[in-house]
């Protein structure tokens, strides 16, 4: 089982399956190193595009940037801060 990983740089997008064979990938051999890679990409100045595994998965850009983000980051945006455990005085 393999799984790619497409990447372009920021702005882009894969815009038909012609155009996909063009882009970098890189192959790993589970999901959770392909993810692990995304990340990697979208903080160092790329962009995963795509993630297509042999067993049909198939993850768009849109969905990748959902999945790796952190689950605490729509409350720091926000303004409200969480803390595990019990609150911290200030």
């Amino acid at each position: 089982m393999a799984y790619r990983v497409y990447s372009g740089p920021p702005g882009s997008d894969i815009a038909s399956p012609l155009e996909k064979e063009r882009w970098l990938y890189k192959e790993f051999r589970l999901l959770d190193e392909a993810l692990s890679w995304a990340r990697h990409l979208n903080t160092h100045g790329r962009v995963a595009l795509l993630i297509e595994g042999d067993d049909g998965t198939r993850i768009a850009k849109r969905q990748i940037t959902a999945e790796l983000r952190h689950p605490d980051e729509e409350d720091r945006e926000s303004g409200r801060i969480l803390f595990e455990g019990r609150a911290r005085r200030a």
